[in-house]
């Protein structure tokens, strides 16, 4: 009788695990909203919750150049009810002294997006090639200023290592930091900053609207909405190129039935018409990766990152 009622005990237990979200689940969003962090989330979200059937409440989570929301997402229960959207600055971050966390302190369900920098500024601006802005930059150190991320993040990396590349000491376009693009693109917008390295898409509906312009893309091909923009060989012959990247990612130590619900739920997510059509009118990079595949492009991203960062001397 005893090993009957354990194998029915057993048999609910399994049942419960396998009907996993049975409540609904929090997305966490280390960035604001507005920014093109918070529009793949939220398409993301929608997405799960036709597949999984249950809501996905994105969350933003500011503050610390990033480190609030990664944070928070981290020290959540592993219990698979709270997730998140983490990004390249998780590989970033470490480095220059912001916060301990690093990419391994997760449960990775999935790649989804990846977006090369671009070099933006007001419509008005006096400069019109990213040429003419570096020359700025050299001939008057310290009178321009930048912004679209923490100190030490992704966006930041992206123009001090142009600058850095093209023999320009990064430390003369001072950096302003900023819980993301949206907010950093309102400032340059006011007159606070003159210069948003962020990715293309992030800026455009204020290119869009005719308030800012983008002067050149830190990749190999120019961007698909704006095929006019050059490249940097194009503009400056150089290779220099960076791109950010979004993870879909849980607490270190979920059950591993509910990482293999998600991570199933995910890719139907990525493969689906409305993500691709989504991304696609807003100018995002797709690019996927299972749990595995997406540790170990993080680890080549940490890496990497870690030696540029130190290469621009901006690791601690």
């Amino acid at each position: 009788m005893r090993t009957l009622f354990a194998v029915l005990l057993l048999s609910a237990a399994a049942a419960a695990q396998a009907q996993y979200p049975q409540r609904p689940v929090q997305v966490i969003v280390p960035w604001g909203a507005g920014g093109g962090t918070d529009a793949t989330a939220r398409i993301i979200a929608t997405l799960l919750e036709k597949e999984l059937k249950q809501p996905f409440s994105v969350v933003n989570r500011t503050g610390g150049s990033g480190v609030v929301g990664h944070d928070a997402i981290a020290k959540a229960p592993a219990d698979g009810y709270t997730i998140g959207m983490i990004t390249v600055e998780i590989t970033m971050m470490h480095h220059v002294g912001l916060t301990p966390l690093k990419h391994t302190d997760y449960t990775p369900i999935g790649l989804m997006n990846a977006d090369p920098a671009g070099v933006h500024v007001r419509v008005d601006s006096p400069y019109k090639s990213v040429k003419d802005l570096l020359a700025a930059i050299k001939a008057n150190p310290g009178k321009l200023k930048a912004s679209g991320t923490g100190q030490g993040g992704i966006w930041h990396l992206a123009i001090a290592g142009l600058l850095k590349d093209q023999g320009i000491d990064p430390g003369a376009l001072p950096w302003v930091p900023s819980n993301g693009a949206a907010p950093g693109l309102q400032d340059m917008v006011a007159g606070g900053v003159e210069v948003v390295p962020c990715s293309v898409p992030e800026a455009r509906a204020m290119i869009d609207a005719g308030r800012v312009r983008a002067l050149a893309i830190m990749d190999a091909n120019p961007p698909a909405l704006y095929p006019n923009v050059p490249t940097l060989q194009k503009a400056l012959g150089t290779n220099w190129a960076i791109a950010a990247w979004r993870v879909i990612a849980a607490p270190k130590g979920i059950p591993p039935e509910a990482q293999r619900t998600l991570t199933a739920a995910l890719k139907k997510v990525y493969d689906s018409k409305d993500y691709k059509d989504f991304m696609a009118s807003r100018g995002f990079g797709v690019i996927w990766a299972d749990p595995e595949g997406t540790a170990k492009f993080m680890a080549a991203s940490d890496a990497n990152l870690g030696a540029a960062l130190k290469a621009v001397g901006l690791a601690k």
